[in-house]
């Protein structure tokens, strides 16, 4: 990959870790006004889902081995 490819893959790494920040933000101010638990239940799963999305999407970009290499 190039530089202007990692760019598009930082940028959309950086989108979703701002969603999760969000999330995690969204999560404890309904906790703390004593929201319907299922409602910070569903941002807290998010969160950890986004999480999960995050670290995922890192390891199959920067941290990913080519097919090629995989072959003696």
């Amino acid at each position: 990959m190039n530089e202007r490819h990692f760019a598009e893959v930082e940028k959309a790494l950086l989108y979703v870790s701002e969603a999760r920040e969000r999330a995690e933000r969204a999560a404890k101010l309904l906790s703390r006004q004593a929201a319907a638990p299922h409602l910070v239940e569903a941002l807290e799963e998010l969160e950890r889902g986004l999480d999960d999305l995050q670290r995922r999407v890192m390891q199959q970009t920067y941290f990913a081995v080519p097919k090629e290499q995989l072959t003696l």
